[in-house]
């Protein structure tokens, strides 16, 4: 007679369960055909999974039936039992795990597949009660895929269809399971942290009932960011910096060429998508480490381009080109004239394609319309935890500014200045951007005085030979001094547009109205660190 050990082994190896119960069914029937027919499995299954199956003629047994105690409460208690909980997370090499499962007759589950009720899609349609959302909270899936995930040195645990092939060519080499095993365990509780992240965030919304200042301001009292990998990147914004891109950022793109979009291209891109949704009129950006170096408006793209690129035709190399219209073969021909990464549009006519095409290397993007709510809040990690704030999207309304100088602004001032107005809050602090109708002139971005801002933006003015003369200046903070206002003045320009808040504004007013500038106060600051 056997060791009691080995008799305890060669029942376990005799037993070999695999539990499917899945929401999301593509693929399941013949994933489980194959568990039957070509790898001795024994299925266990619940509800609707176990009646596709049967519908389907593969073999499984219920649940019930294998626990010996019945469903009830409408489904809620049916996989929360010790037979099916003892058999994912009983330890196959331990004897007294072992002991326990033979006194108590509990099967060996080798295989769990489960994807979890449909909470996030659920919640996610217009009009569904309470009531609807809180019966899509799952609760013995993710009790399940947890137990499994945890012993997964002897337990396959599924969660996603898409892994139902690879987990069918790893029976065949033992190495390879174990570390599927181990993969899919880490994506079980990646799946159960997202889903419960759902349901809380939920929950947090539908308390309104009980206000307070972080549902007021729209900022979680805790803050879960959890997102899947979806590509990794060459490296990050120098070759010695690793980097990988999370999330849904290219469900908002389509790439039609080039090479993989960088870490850098990314960034820019972020900033072009968030500019060129400022205007509405055809208008084209360039853009450089996400610094708007030249942009206009016209009737038609390629004027805007001419107006945009003449902004400064040295930044542009190897920068970001956006519009806002159909790109057709007549800018493409110019475009492609210029080394650049990447071009964005919300269509490419398939003549402006064939131009592009000789460029292998240059990426082009597709544009979809609009973005998801989450654009509407950044986050940026610093030591220790993380910065979140809402996106500067204020809508620009003329009608709550202010004109604090004796002279008002012409018609054409008032098209520069609000133009000047929406490019600027895209440019790194402090920000200068001199415009003319509709185009910019010189953009001064980045420096630690406002004055240098307004040197360079005036210079990068000079060495495009633009004149100045006539233009609006639009300043992203105040001036502290009135020596900006009367640099922008010297330089040529008649009107400025800027927040005000200054100690020193009546200074800033005085000294425009000497020289007859008219100047507009917003009240809004657009710094952008």
């Amino acid at each position: 007679m056997l060791p009691e050990s080995q008799r305890l082994a060669v029942s376990f190896r005799m037993s070999k369960f695999a539990l499917l119960s899945v929401s999301d069914k593509s693929g399941i029937v013949p994933f489980a055909r194959s568990l039957v027919d070509h790898h001795g499995f024994t299925l266990l299954s619940t509800g609707g999974t176990a009646k596709l199956l049967r519908e389907e003629g593969v073999p499984v047994t219920d649940v019930s039936e294998h626990t010996g105690f019945p469903e009830m409460m409408d489904g809620r208690v049916k996989t929360l039992h010790p037979k099916i909980h003892g058999g994912l997370l009983c330890l196959r090499d331990d004897t007294g795990h072992r002991e326990a499962a033979q006194k108590h007759s509990i099967g060996m589950i080798d295989l769990v597949v489960v994807n979890l009720y449909p909470f996030e899609e659920t919640v996610a349609r217009t009009g569904v009660s309470f009531e609807e959302a809180i019966e899509q909270i799952d609760i013995g899936g993710p009790s399940m895929l947890r137990s499994a995930a945890k012993n997964h040195r002897d337990v396959t645990v599924v969660c996603d269809p898409t892994d139902y092939d690879r987990v069918l060519e790893s029976f065949q080499s033992p190495e390879e399971g174990a570390s599927l095993r181990r993969e899919l365990a880490q994506k079980v509780f990646a799946r159960t942290a997202s889903y419960d992240r759902a349901i809380s965030e939920y929950l947090q919304e539908q308390a309104s009932d009980v206000p307070d200042l972080d549902a007021i301001s729209g900022f979680p009292a805790q803050m879960n960011i959890q997102s899947s990998k979806a590509m990794g990147l060459r490296y990050g914004e120098n070759p010695h910096q690793q980097a990988a891109l999370y999330g849904e950022f290219l469900d908002h793109f389509e790439q039609l060429q080039g090479k993989e979009l960088s870490y850098n291209n990314i960034l820019d891109v972020s900033a072009a998508a968030y500019l060129i949704g400022e205007f509405e009129r055809p208008t084209v950006a360039i853009l450089k480490h996400t610094n708007p170096c030249g942009a206009a408006s016209a009737d038609d793209l390629e004027t805007a381009w001419e107006y945009a690129y003449a902004t400064d035709r040295q930044a542009p190399f190897g920068g970001i080109i956006v519009v806002n219209n159909t790109l057709d073969q007549g800018l493409a021909s110019k475009i492609s004239e210029i080394f650049c990464e990447v071009i964005i549009a919300p269509g490419f006519t398939d003549d402006a394609r064939e131009v592009f095409a000789k460029k292998k290397n240059l990426r082009l993007l597709v544009s979809k319309s609009g973005f998801g709510a989450e654009t509407l809040q950044e986050i940026r990690s610093i030591p220790g935890g993380y910065l979140a704030q809402d996106r500067d999207q204020k809508k620009i309304n003329p009608k709550a500014f202010e004109v604090v100088t004796e002279r008002q602004p012409t018609a054409e001032e008032w098209r520069s200045m609000l133009f000047g107005w929406r490019v600027v809050r895209h440019v790194k602090s402090n920000a200068i951007v001199y415009a003319g109708d509709e185009r910019t002139l010189g953009v001064g971005a980045g420096q630690m005085s406002r004055v240098d801002s307004s040197r360079i933006a005036v210079w990068k003015a000079g060495e495009a030979k633009l004149s100045l003369t006539g233009s609006t200046i639009a300043s992203d903070a105040f001036f502290p001094f009135a020596d900006g206002l009367i640099a922008a003045a010297d330089a040529g320009a008649t009107a400025a547009i800027q927040p005000g808040g200054s100690v020193r504004d009546e200074e800033v007013i005085q000294a425009a109205n000497e020289r007859g500038l008219a100047m507009v106060f917003t009240r809004t600051r657009h710094f952008k660190h």
